[in-house]
């Protein structure tokens, strides 16, 4: 093994390890999309009605609550990037006989597993909002998880290798990772939106996973995203998230390649 495949691997394991060994963290993560589906599925579900033949609004929401899991438990990998920067164990890492790039895909791998085993546990919950759990969508799902983990994940990775405290990065949860759940599809169809929401929602990267997701859950009964008035397709958001992520993935790794 390289010593660039070596150090991915490493850092995989050392974020998965501390998932293992700090068990609370599924329970803590579970907290928030139970209290969104609690409070926008049960307390809007009779206001919002049923979103299409055979789909309530509890159902609609699901999905989005799992794609929203994902995306924060991804996100916050960079939280272990700025604790490791203020306790100096970033500086020794950084210093170490390993390209950079190693640092980041290592980050964002072990971020995005992290995410994906978190989507799983929300996923188990479907059979409550009445939806089928088989084998081979939770077989469809993974992939699609994991490529909207590591996109995020490599987002709060590159967000990460600029900041110099907890707080600063907690803040960037609340201007940044919010605003991008809730343009995105989680809570409400994004049709018939005003012109600026609209343009505001389809460069919305999150957008694209919420509907791929939503789409292979849902099936034919899935409200579609539209892009200048034609249905997008999973093949389609996939394409639009491993864009995004292989953007943001390069810029994470340029960023850390000129820090000293």
């Amino acid at each position: 093994m390289t010593a660039a495949l070596r150090g991915i691997y490493t850092i995989w394991y050392r974020e998965a390890l501390r998932l293992r060994r700090d068990r609370l963290r599924l329970v803590g993560h579970m907290l928030s999309p139970l209290l969104f589906l609690l409070v926008f599925g049960v307390g809007l579900g009779r206001t919002m009605g049923g979103m299409a033949p055979g789909l309530d609004f509890m159902q609609f929401l699901f999905p989005g609550i799992v794609g929203m899991t994902v995306l924060m438990t991804a996100f916050m990998s960079g939280v272990s990037v700025v604790w490791e920067r203020e306790m100096g164990f970033l500086k020794e890492v950084l210093v170490a006989p390993i390209p950079r790039a190693s640092l980041v895909l290592g980050k964002t791998l072990g971020g995005g597993t992290v995410a994906v085993v978190q989507g799983i546990v929300v996923l188990l919950l479907a059979p409550l909002v009445g939806i089928s759990l088989s084998p081979v969508l939770l077989l469809k799902l993974l992939p699609l998880l994991l490529l909207e983990a590591l996109a995020l994940g490599g987002l709060g990775v590159l967000l990460a290798s600029r900041m110099y405290s907890m707080e600063g990065f907690q803040m960037l949860m609340g201007v940044l990772v919010m605003p991008m759940v809730f343009l995105s599809g989680v809570f409400f169809p994004v049709r018939d939106l005003p012109v600026w929401l609209g343009v505001v929602v389809h460069i919305n990267p999150v957008t694209y996973g919420v509907d791929a997701i939503r789409q292979v859950m849902l099936g034919e009964a899935a409200p579609r995203l539209l892009l200048f008035g034609q249905p997008v397709s999973v093949a389609q958001d996939i394409l639009a998230v491993t864009v995004f992520g292989a953007i943001i993935v390069a810029l994470a790794i340029w960023s850390f390649s000129h820090q000293g």
